[in-house]
């Protein structure tokens, strides 16, 4: 992992349907950095705005405010062949790996999608060979080439969403919970996949999930997102072993654990989310060395006592 920040995200918030009754604020005021080859998790709860802030850095919503760079140029700002490059660069896995794959189109021809797009092949036969190669990356058969998705398993179709992200070369992947449609004896396989190639291949990655205990396993650094508020940021091990905010250790708590004598020992800690609606500003505090909160000053300093 590189010390150089390839994604840089500063008081980022997105805001639906602005000034209307219905206005919904997803994302409000959100700074983190991803460095060049980390793997950076981003958990919480179902509509907690994962999704919406992996979709929001890659341009596919435009922020309500903030700044988004990344290799140092501002993706905000981006347009016509910048934009083009950009998004060569950066890909996305998807969470349903059904429908984000076109069932009338054959394997070959999505896995190239992005070759052809991007022109990266020169012609058929360069083209055929560079998609055997994807699909033995991501360990499927050169015969799959000439088949439809609903012929596959689901673990197989998203090894294909991951094969055509890693067509165009990217730098930076964002996999909006790639597991989470997946049996538990098939998400072990597609998380080790991403963890050779990410090492092979020197990738970038904001992996997207609900599941703290699979986000450790292949993250080095972890952020924590509620109501489109990031709650808590720091090291695997700090978030996972050392958690300080109330809503973190609640997530910890409800992770299933296999010992049913263990599991029936274990207490939910119940997380009362009114704190974030008191008023009161709070801004992310580094507590320690590279673990920070969202707290105000006495927040904070209850917090230091803890770490």
């Amino acid at each position: 992992m590189s010390d150089k920040n390839l994604v840089q995200i500063k008081n980022l918030s997105l805001t639906f349907n602005p000034g209307k009754d219905k206005e919904v604020k997803a994302l409000d005021n959100i700074t983190f950095d991803i460095k060049e080859g980390e793997v950076f998790g981003l958990v919480g709860e179902s509509g907690s705005g994962k999704t919406t802030l992996g979709r929001t850095i890659l341009k596919l919503y435009d922020a309500s405010d903030g700044e988004i760079d990344f290799d140092g140029k501002d993706v905000r700002k981006m347009k016509g062949g910048q934009l083009a490059d950009f998004r060569k660069d950066s890909q996305m896995i998807f969470q349903d790996p059904q429908a984000s794959l076109n069932g009338r189109m054959k394997v070959e021809d999505i896995i190239a999608e992005g070759l052809d797009i991007h022109h990266m092949v020169k012609n058929k036969e360069e083209r055929h060979a560079r998609v055997l190669e994807l699909l033995d990356l991501v360990g499927l058969n050169p015969d799959h080439a000439t088949r439809y998705p609903h012929e596959f398993s689901g673990g197989q179709r998203q090894r294909i969403g991951i094969a055509r992200a890693l067509a165009v070369d990217p730098k930076f992947i964002i996999a909006d919970e790639p597991i989470s449609a997946l049996d538990v004896s098939v998400q072990a396989q597609v998380v080790n996949l991403m963890k050779d190639l990410q090492k092979k291949h020197s990738l970038t990655y904001l992996f997207i999930a609900h599941d703290l205990s699979m986000v450790k396993y292949i993250s080095d650094r972890i952020g924590v997102l509620h109501w489109g508020k990031l709650l808590e940021l720091g090291t695997a091990d700090q978030v996972y072993n050392h958690p300080l905010h109330p809503y973190t250790k609640s997530l910890l708590s409800a992770i299933p654990v296999p010992d049913p004598i263990a599991e029936r020992q274990q207490k939910i800690v119940d997380y009362d989310p009114s704190a974030e609606t008191d008023g009161q500003v709070r801004r992310m505090v580094e507590i320690e060395p590279g673990h920070s909160v969202l707290a105000t000053p006495a927040e904070a300093e209850a917090y230091r006592s803890q770490a």
